[in-house]
Order: structure tokens, then C-alpha cells, then sequence
């Protein structure tokens, strides 16, 4: 299983916190039929996409990228100590998974200098913070946290009207520390970072271009879950807030990066999460590098 990549002047390592199944695939992709399943069955599992019950596998991860002057963490996972009751395998965890594989990889919390949200769903920002002393308190203390402002503002106005806990536990307070940077979409980071506008998923959702001069690796956060998605990218999950917008965005992102040298570092696919996009049929495929 691969966790670091290489590509141009770019080092890409991928930090798991978990791999494992989330939801049956008919009932996370509302657009699948039972016929289309049974049709992809087969390389799905083999790709260890989906189990013996056609349970979707899902990872969730972050990526640090290092470029040759910043070190960049992409979407900071579940975290720890979270009240999140929907989903049992991310409540009030208190495992080292996370921070242990930071670590193994060469990273101490201290040397991230920025944090880059694809979205700000509950699985992308959970280690944003931790508990300390009773309080949430930012895990990587010098980093600057990146939020496209579309979505910040969106998931300000939803959490007005009713609490939203990882906006409340995970992002203000970052916030309030003094540590976040709400940014239009032209926003880059030197000339290594970029942000490409991929709503759909979310209002504000974004993906993140990295390299200099050309897209050497690009971060696509959530907008696509399983290998599914590529070879059909009318398929949106459940939890697209406009469906139709998702799949435009989803099948104009695969013709963009297709037969291109470009490294897709997907947030949920399963290990090893990273390949190179191809075409394949009226959809394409992520081929594993």
C-alpha cells in the first residue's frame, strides 16, 4: 500500500485514519441500479471498492503535500473526541491512528504551515482542532488555515439557523485562534497551490491544483467518493447538496485531467487512492500508479 507519492518537485504522502465500510452503494448512490451494480460487481471488489454485502469502502484520509518552500496538509479527517452519534466509527474516538501516522511520515504538528479545506464537511476538518484542558484548541498551531470563502460563508449562514458541530468544533476555532484565511477561488499559495472551483457537493466545494507551471497533482476532495463515480459520472452520492451540479462538475474535472500526466489524489477512494485518469467507455477510470 503506497503513502508517498513523487511527482515534479512535489512529495505527497497520505495519512489514514480509516479504511473501512460506510454505506450499502445503492443507498450512497441513489442513481445505481441493481442491474449497474451487478454489472461492475466484479472489478469493484477487486478494487477493493465494495465488500461481499455491496458495502461501499470507503478511506478517509489527509494528504501533506511538500513543495520546495511550504508544507501543506489537504483535509484534516474525523479527528478525535467528537460528538458525531450518526456515525459510531467516528464518535468520540480517542485512537492515536492519526497523529501516529503524521508522525511516522516525518510530521510533527508543528511544521504544517498550512491546512487546505476541500469542503468543510465533518470528515475533512475533524483534526483541525483537539481537546485540551475541556477546550478545542488548534491541532497544528502554526498553520494557516485555508476556507474558500463560498463555503464558509454557506456553512455560517446554516449554522445561524441550527447548530452545525464540526463548523462549531472544528473550524470557529481556528478562527478565533487567529489562524484562518477565507479566500475567493483566485487564491494561490506561491506558485505551487492553486484552487479550482468544484461545487456541486457543496456550495463552495473546492479542488486543489499543486505544481509549477502545470498541474503535477490535483486534490479532489469530495467530488467523488468511489471508483464507481469515474466510470459513471452521472452517479452523485446522497449527500450531494445539488446532484446535478455535482455530476456536471465530476464529468468536467475527469475530461479535464484525462490521459494527462497529472497525479488524481482522490480523498475517498480505497488504497491506493491515487492514479492517473483515464477514459473508459462513456466515463473513465483511475488507473493506480
Amino acid at each position: 500500500m503506497s503513502l508517498k507519492f513523487t511527482v515534479g518537485d512535489l512529495t505527497i504522502h497520505r495519512i489514514i485514519e480509516q479504511e473501512t465500510t460506510f454505506l450499502p452503494a445503492l443507498e450512497m448512490l441513489p442513481g445505481l441500479t441493481p442491474e449497474l451494480l451487478a454489472e461492475n460487481r466484479g472489478w469493484m471488489q477487486k478494487a477493493g471498492a465494495l465488500d461481499d454485502k455491496d458495502t461501499l469502502i470507503l478511506c478517509f484520509q489527509s494528504y501533506v503535500v511538500q513543495t520546495p518552500h511550504h508544507t501543506i496538509l489537504i483535509d484534516s479527517c474525523i479527528g478525535n473526541d467528537k460528538p458525531r452519534p450518526l456515525r459510531p466509527k467516528w464518535n468520540m474516538k480517542t485512537d492515536d491512528t492519526y497523529l501516529r501516522g503524521l508522525a511516522a511520515a516525518g510530521f510533527p504538528v508543528g511544521d504544517i504551515d498550512y491546512v487546505m479545506c476541500t469542503h468543510l464537511h465533518v470528515d475533512h476538518v475533524g483534526w483541525n482542532t483537539r481537546m485540551e484542558n475541556g477546550r478545542w484548541v488548534p491541532t497544528f498551531p502554526k498553520a494557516r488555515h485555508i476556507f474558500g470563502k463560498t463555503e464558509f460563508d454557506y456553512w455560517t449562514e446554516t449554522n445561524a439557523k441550527a447548530p452545525v458541530p464540526p463548523f462549531i468544533d472544528s473550524v470557529l476555532p481556528v478562527v478565533d485562534a487567529g489562524l484562518a484565511d477565507v479566500v475567493g477561488n483566485e487564491y494561490q499559495i506561491g506558485d505551487h497551490a492553486r484552487l479550482l472551483s468544484t461545487p456541486g457537493h457543496t456550495p463552495g466545494h473546492v479542488a486543489f491544483a499543486f505544481g509549477r507551471g502545470k498541474d503535477n497533482a490535483v486534490f479532489s476532495g469530495d467530488l467523488m467518493h468511489s471508483p464507481l463515480q469515474t466510470r459513471y459520472p452521472e452517479l452523485s452520492a446522497k449527500f450531494d447538496v445539488d446532484q446535478a451540479a455535482a455530476a456536471a462538475t465530476r464529468r468536467s474535472f475527469l475530461a479535464r485531467y484525462c490521459d494527462t500526466e497529472t497525479l488524481c489524489c482522490t480523498a475517498h477512494f480505497p488504497s491506493p487512492s491515487v492514479g492517473k485518469i483515464k477514459r473508459a467507455g462513456n466515463g473513465f477510470s483511475c488507473e493506480a500508479v
